[in-house]
């Protein structure tokens, strides 16, 4: 996953506002870090993602962001 795929799918999910909020203050504890430091500090962007759905209880069905048309 790319770190602009993270950012889409917190996006979709938290809002365009919120997920920015959510990843600057949020401290997954996993990692004992919030999604932007762990970012920062090399953590794959999809283990942050899945660490933030579990912790969030995002349902399993909205996980992988809203269906969008293909690009032509």
């Amino acid at each position: 996953m790319r770190i602009s795929q993270f950012w889409q799918l917190m996006e979709d999910e938290f809002g365009s506002s919120y997920a920015h909020v959510l990843a600057g203050q949020l401290v997954l504890t996993r990692f004992q870090l919030t999604a932007a430091d762990a970012l920062s500090h090399g953590v794959q962007p999809r283990e942050i993602w899945e660490t933030i759905c579990l912790q969030q209880d995002v349902p399993e069905e909205r996980r992988w962001g809203r269906d969008r048309p293909p690009k032509r």
